[in-house]
């Protein structure tokens, strides 16, 4: 049995803050980096995937947290209409067509009723935590996530 080759990742995604009505934020910590916390995350599947589809999937994916159209949270996951631009890491350039340095990045919130415990995919996460954002912002790896955590007070509904 042969395997086809894995698609390109297309550099356009999104990341989605999942909180409570109090501010706390749910992290998930990478399985292939010890020390990254961060908010769910994911690309795009197909070019012309709507963004909150894909925001409703990765949250899916990534906590089995179901948001999408026709769940109870569906209303709760709001596109902020901020983008983030950023360099790819270089390890992970690999994952992209040859050139593609730079994501587009774009900002959702999910408010939940309260700390929900998520179930992970091993594979991609490791653990979990519920902090209270700032705390949050503050043990995120990346820098556009915890600046993403910090609006949060902004955006909450």
């Amino acid at each position: 049995m042969t395997t086809s080759p894995r698609p390109w990742k297309i550099p356009e995604s999104v990341l989605v803050v999942i909180h409570t009505p109090a501010l706390d934020v749910l992290l998930i910590r990478r399985a292939d980096a010890n020390d990254f916390w961060q908010s769910v995350t994911g690309s795009k599947d197909a070019a012309d995937e709507p963004l909150a589809l894909t925001a409703a999937r990765e949250v899916a994916e990534e906590t089995g947290i179901e948001c999408g159209e026709g769940t109870a949270l569906a209303s709760q996951l709001v596109d902020w209409q901020l983008r983030n631009i950023y360099e790819i890491y270089p390890g992970w350039r690999t994952r992209y067509e040859p050139g593609v340095t730079h994501n587009t990045e774009h900002l959702f919130g999910l408010c939940v009723p309260e700390r929900l415990t998520p179930t992970l995919e091993p594979r991609e996460h490791t653990d979990w935590q519920w902090l209270p954002y700032q705390e949050a912002a503050d043990a995120c790896f990346s820098p556009s996530n915890a600046e993403a955590i910090l609006l949060l007070p902004e955006f909450a509904r």
